[in-house]
């Protein structure tokens, strides 16, 4: 990137490099106590030339020293310096800048700046300088970014599934050594107990702790993941120093509860305008009998070059991929349910390509930085205003003219709408869970005991999805403080031998009970039961997995785990009474009602943005509270080029046909969950239903043209509830 780039130049360099680094607090930081350590902060945000002819920081300087000694750059972007110097002067800051506004930097430039400080001026010795801490959770994300600090000589390593065992020990001696700037790992690692105490016990501790995807922690946020508000706990236990939170998508509503979940004050909030001026926003609504696909084809002939295209569902991308490469055009499918070696391979020719089209679920585009993207298309309507600026983001990031299609239809409801009623649980559901994890076999366990359970089989006995079961367990652990989870287990190990004299003379403990241990033996693997072994041998659980571990890691043995079970530590009794369990369901399904109509508050938002009689790009402004950013007319989206509202076909849903009623009451027996049968009728699986096989069925998804509303009142008179 240039100087003038992004409108501004340094007038003197020479001051810059002359002068010393900052000097910082060196303690921990107590998060309850920002509002008196910002008073120290001495640097203002410089948006301009004109601001730097006044002498800069020492925190400035340092800054730019290693913008430009270790990443190569000549300058920083608007709101970027303003919020690394704070970061660097100890304060706390969440960044909102747009897709490809350059949030990493806000964190590793920081993460660089410690450790010269210690060594320049002497404030901690080598190996105390502590580390940067990023919770992130997109993987891909994690390693590229960590690949591409390590070729700039910033120590950094990612913990997640990605890794090997090799890799994690390297680490984790890496961390107890004091030798990372920066660790990268998802928040749901914060989970696992011995991950969280080694980090509170870092040699210089957490200097910074980085939250990507920060809108997470907003229930008003547009993805809000309940294990991302156990950040703010760990934070303040482990004593964090400073924390920044970066997004591209907030909210004035959802920057304030960033900002109160860590006690950031106001001027710790650094926004950078969404709009982009060589984006052209487009839309067009068509009717249930439209040729969508000839459209696109047109639409693409017209506007070639590397292209985006979005959908809602997996099985879309593969036929849509199909349909175009047979018209003459590069595309490939991308989606999460694929190999992650396809996955990476379409991504990496994508990057380098001038023409390829990507037929994507949302899980395509988060990291990608591809600036000559030049169309983004959305065949199918996204969830959110949040979702759709993310995504017309990262079209023309060099700043060239691009084009962003919305292909609107009443048919897009009915596909978001499989996801917004497919996610909550009926309240058979939800009684089957707390019977399950208040059961007999627990009543007697006290404040500080451990119980597991496996969520995968609890998945398919209550009905609740997978994601949906580990939201309600986070509301458990937050709101009603019953217990915290404590990591998971594998509760079936077996293992193959395949150096028998290296076995043999192991003779610690741990191989010898292993060794001895009574277990299923065929002619390849041995089975054996961990939790009762260590039982009989009194040797630890986790000293007898070490030991399977380690001869695995050395090629002595080839080690399977299955079963994962997860493990909670209570924080006190479980509710025992009828009444106790009662008000708890109540308020868990009362709790998902409320999430049930955001999202659909949240579609009809972005409904109403693309219908409304104003420019596009100043409605967009005005929800995200950027006015003062972006005029009254843009002049490159469709209200502003055609003077035409756009407006939605009437084609309201369809009352339940009685006759489908009644067929479907006659082919499935199933009378205690009225919701499991309007799910039946509009086409949302659930584990219920695709464990009965109901989704086979000639009545699964007979009804998709109603409201789903409409199909629940209808079952739940017919189940008499």
């Amino acid at each position: 990137m240039s100087d003038d780039e992004f409108g501004f130049s340094f007038e003197d360099e020479d001051d810059f490099a002359a002068a010393t680094t900052a000097v910082v607090p060196s303690g921990k930081r107590d998060l309850d106590h920002a509002d008196s350590e910002e008073a120290t902060v001495s640097s203002k945000r410089l948006k301009t030339g004109n601001d730097l002819k006044t002498a800069p920081s020492p925190s400035i300087v340092l800054a730019n020293r290693i913008l430009r000694e270790r990443f190569g750059l000549n300058g920083f972007r608007l709101e970027q310096q303003g919020a690394i110097t704070r970061l660097i002067e100890g304060g706390s800051a969440v960044v909102v800048f747009p897709t490809g506004g350059g949030k990493s930097l806000c964190y590793q430039v920081p993460a660089v700046a410690f450790r010269y400080q210690d060594e320049e001026l002497g404030y901690r010795k080598p190996g105390q300088s502590g580390l940067t801490l990023v919770i992130s959770p997109l993987i891909a994300l994690m390693k590229d970014q960590v690949d591409a600090l390590l070729r700039r000589g910033i120590k950094a390593a990612v913990l997640n599934s990605s890794v090997t065992r090799d890799q994690y020990l390297v680490t984790q001696d890496d961390l107890r050594n004091g030798r990372l700037d920066l660790i990268y790992c998802a928040p749901e690692r914060l989970n696992n107990e011995g991950f969280t105490a080694s980090l509170k016990d870092l040699p210089g501790g957490i200097r910074l702790l980085a939250v990507d995807e920060a809108h997470c922690i907003s229930e008003w946020g547009h993805s809000f993941r309940p294990d991302y508000l156990k950040i703010a706990r760990f934070a303040e236990e482990a004593k964090v120093e400073r924390v920044v939170c970066l997004t591209a998508t907030a909210t004035p509503k959802v920057a304030d509860d960033i900002r109160d979940a860590f006690s950031i004050p106001q001027e710790g909030l650094f926004r950078t305008t969404m709009y982009r001026p060589n984006l052209r926003l487009l839309a067009e609504a068509n009717t249930k009998d439209t040729d969508y696909k000839a459209k696109l084809f047109t639409h693409l002939r017209k506007y070639p070059g590397p292209t985006i295209v979005y959908v809602t569902l997996q099985k879309t991308t593969e036929t849509l991929a199909v349909e175009l490469t047979a018209k003459g055009f590069r595309a490939r499918p991308y989606h999460a349910g694929m190999k992650p070696d396809i996955r990476g391979k379409t991504q990496d020719d994508f990057l380098v390509s001038s023409d390829m089209i990507v037929v994507a679920t949302i899980a395509f585009g988060m990291g990608i930085d591809k600036p000559d993207i030049r169309s983004i298309v959305h065949f199918d309507i996204p969830d959110s205003i949040e979702s759709y600026s993310q995504q017309i983001g990262r079209a023309g990031r060099d700043g060239k003219p691009s084009v962003c299609m919305f292909y609107l239809a009443t048919k897009d409801f009915y596909l978001r709408n499989i996801f917004t009623y497919g996610d909550r649980p009926s309240l058979r559901s939800l009684r089957l869970l707390l019977e399950d994890i208040c059961s007999p076999a627990h009543a007697n366990l006290k404040a500080g005991d451990t119980f597991t359970l496996s969520l995968y089989t609890q998945s398919k006995e209550t009905d609740i999805k997978a994601t949906i079961l580990g939201i309600l367990y986070a509301q458990m652990e937050l709101k009603f403080k019953l217990f915290r989870a404590a990591g998971a287990i594998y509760n079936n190990y077996k293992y193959s031998v395949k150096d028998a004299n290296a076995l043999s003379r192991d003779a610690s403990p741990a191989a010898s009970a292993i060794k001895k241990a009574p277990g299923k033996k065929g002619p390849k693997w041995t089975q054996i039961a961990l939790e009762e072994l260590a039982k009989s041998t009194r040797i630890p659980r986790a000293d007898l997995v070490r030991k399977l571990d380690e001869w695995n890691d050395r090629g002595t043995i080839q080690l399977e785990k299955q079963g994962v079970e997860n493990t909670f530590r209570l924080e006190r009794p479980l509710p025992s009474t009828p009444k106790e369990i009662d008000a708890i369901i109540k308020q868990l399904d009362e709790a998902m009602e409320a999430t049930e109509k955001q999202n659909i508050a949240r579609t009809e938002s972005l409904l109403n943005l693309i219908t409304s009689k104003r420019c596009f790009s100043r409605a967009i402004a005005d929800y995200f509270g950027e006015s003062s950013d972006v005029s009254e007319v843009c002049g490159h989206c469709t209200w502003c080029e055609t003077g035409k509202q756009v407006i939605l076909p009437n084609e309201p849903p369809q009352l339940p046909d009685p006759v489908k009623v009644q067929k479907l009451l006659n082919t499935i027996s199933v009378r205690d969950d009225a919701r499991l049968l309007a799910k039946i009728a509009f086409g949302i699986k659930s584990p219920r239903i695709t464990d009965m096989k109901l989704a086979q069925k000639d009545v699964f998804e007979s009804m998709n043209v109603c409201n789903f509303q409409e199909l629940l009142r209808v079952f739940t008179k017919a189940c008499g509830m």
